[in-house]
């Protein structure tokens, strides 16, 4: 009986032992696993910022006119007229005339009606017509839409009359201001990572923003980028977005 009671005391403190050893070795596990998962997790995410103030190197200037009438040769006689007196107004402000071009012409024809649906009168005969400034003397073109007021005094029937301006260098400034946007992305992370009592590591994530053209010192530019802005002085801006890893 003795015997039979020393083994099952022998027998219950290895149950407790290894019962210990379970408890012991699953809060190990368990705290590595936290540990792993906070180091994981020790990044930041900061952004670069790179900006240049451009001038456009491309002005196009769009001028429409048209006239109206009943006889079509009247009428086509009076567009061919304003169409010379746009490109004498070009030529006064001193562009070449390989800068202008003819770029859209219409026609269109209404036949004016009474209540019953019954032809009134003669036909309404409508010519329309575009000329197109393009030329890289930016500020002349700027000067000249300024005092575009003198077509109108030529007897030009303008029917639109629009400027766009477009900075097509971007592509020589893209590599010096990605670097100097990682750059400013560095140093915003080294100071989060003093602030913290930490260091930076490597880069975990790195994403490129698009290069964005709008407008400087406040001016009109909504529709600035590739298909040009109302003003020639733009802001060429890029965003970079960084994750690094935290020492």
């Amino acid at each position: 009986m003795i015997q039979l009671a020393q083994g099952r005391a022998v027998l219950l403190g290895a149950v407790a032992i290894f019962a210990l050893g379970l408890t012991t070795s699953g809060y190990a596990l368990g705290d590595g696993l936290r540990r792993s998962k906070m180091t994981e997790h020790r990044t930041v995410t900061v952004r670069g910022v790179s900006e240049r103030n451009v001038t456009a190197n491309l002005a196009t200037w769009s001028v429409g006119f048209s006239h109206e009438g009943s006889d079509l040769s009247s009428v086509q006689q009076s567009v061919d007229e304003q169409a010379r007196a746009v490109r004498l107004f070009f030529q006064r402000a001193g562009f070449q005339p390989d800068e202008v071009a003819d770029t859209d012409v219409s026609f269109s024809r209404e036949q004016p009606k009474d209540n019953d649906g019954h032809p009134v009168g003669p036909q309404k005969l409508v010519v329309s017509r575009s000329i197109q400034l393009r030329t890289r003397d930016v500020l002349r073109a700027r000067d000249a839409y300024t005092r575009q007021a003198d077509l109108l005094r030529a007897n030009v029937e303008l029917s639109g009359s629009n400027i766009s301006y477009t900075f097509t260098g971007l592509n020589g400034l893209k590599p010096e201001m990605i670097a100097e946007a990682n750059q400013n992305a560095r140093k915003s992370a080294e100071q989060f990572a003093h602030d913290s009592g930490a260091a930076v590591g490597k880069i975990k994530t790195a994403s490129q923003g698009y290069f964005s053209v709008g407008a400087r010192d406040g001016e009109d530019c909504d529709n600035c980028g590739s298909s040009g802005g109302s003003s020639p002085f733009q802001k060429v801006r890029v965003v970079t977005t960084i994750d690094y890893d935290l020492g």
